[in-house]
């Protein structure tokens, strides 16, 4: 019977999930972001002493995932399962990373909502005695994402307003049956949303609306509202996308917003550094939970957060045969009191 099921989306973990450790590891323009030294590393080099954009990714994963595991005092071997993934095709920045830790390892794609998704299986994994401790982690990198979605740099094609800047970081969770608070207590699981909304330069008009559907599939199944919690965080929606999901909020009578904030909003500033509607990538959200939020509330800044990551579920060739974007959003909730 599935008695840790709340209504249709959402589980509760029996036990306390807690988070062993995290590492945050980033590039040059993400350090000089209002929120830069809560990083553990930070990059000037974009290559990371590597010979192409995509083994640089791989490079900035394997390094997160190992500073990670140094801060908890514990060998890769430990581990029950990886769970983890990225941009890339086949998910090679998280796979190739991986490759020599002999470590289960689940390999994920939920675009940006990655970092979220694996904290859920990790999470219920190790609730449902599967493993006493997993990894959770993700990653992305500006220019191999470039490459990949869009033109590749030399090409120096023009952005448009709506457009957000991928976040070339990584972040990685170690989680763990006893470990200390803050604890993972509640997991929504996102359904793809499809807006219809084909423009590939617009990902948070794409994605306000799955995170408006997971949300609030949390407030009915838990019975809470926007008001229980210290701070709702966002993936990486950026401007449009926040304003968009305060507007599905308010149309739905909720008030929504005062406790909001969103991670492709907080890792640039973006008058200063010029990145449009805000951040976005695997790593946007993955290297910010790991630094600084998670600081946030072992400071007790914050006793209780939902973090609800959100994804654009394209390709290139689904955009080139003009196919709309779905969209999809994963949310945990963080508690320091369990």
């Amino acid at each position: 019977m599935a008695e840790k099921r709340l209504g249709r989306q959402t589980v509760c973990m029996s036990g306390k999930v807690g988070v062993l450790s995290s590492a945050a590891v980033t590039g040059g323009k993400e350090g000089e972001g209002p929120f830069g030294k809560y990083f553990d590393y930070v990059s000037e080099d974009s290559y990371f002493g590597e010979a192409s954009w995509e083994k640089a990714e791989t490079h900035m994963l394997k390094q997160c995932f190992e500073l990670a595991c140094g801060k908890a005092g514990i060998a890769p071997s430990a581990l029950g399962y990886i769970f983890g993934g990225d941009l890339l095709n086949q998910c090679i920045a998280s796979s190739f990373a991986m490759r020599d830790c002999k470590v289960p390892f689940f390999g994920l794609y939920g675009a940006c909502s990655t970092m979220a998704e694996s904290l859920s299986l990790a999470a219920m994994s190790i609730d449902g005695g599967y493993c006493d401790m997993a990894a959770a982690q993700s990653c992305s990198h500006f220019c191999s994402a470039e490459r990949q979605f869009r033109f590749p740099l030399e090409y120096g094609g023009q952005r448009t307003p709506t457009a957000q800047w991928t976040v070339t970081g990584a972040g990685s969770l170690i989680l763990g049956g006893s470990a200390p608070a803050p604890y993972i207590t509640h997991v929504t699981t996102g359904r793809i949303v499809d807006a219809g909304i084909c423009d590939a330069n617009n990902m948070g008009a794409t994605m306000a609306p799955a995170a408006h559907d997971t949300l609030r599939a949390h407030f009915e199944d838990t019975g809470r509202s926007p008001a229980d919690y210290d701070v709702i965080v966002t993936g990486d929606l950026g401007a449009v996308g926040s304003e968009a999901l305060c507007a599905l909020f308010s149309r739905d009578g909720v008030k929504f917003g005062e406790n909001h904030l969103d991670c492709g909003l907080l890792v640039f500033d973006r008058e200063r550094q010029d990145v449009h509607a805000g951040g976005s990538g695997c790593g946007c959200c993955a290297s910010l939970l790991a630094s600084l939020l998670l600081t946030g509330m072992r400071e007790r800044k914050w006793k209780r957060m939902l973090f609800a990551a959100t994804g654009a579920l394209l390709s290139t060739t689904s955009s080139q045969q003009g196919e709309s974007i779905p969209g999809i959003s994963h949310a945990v909730v963080f508690d320091m009191e369990g």
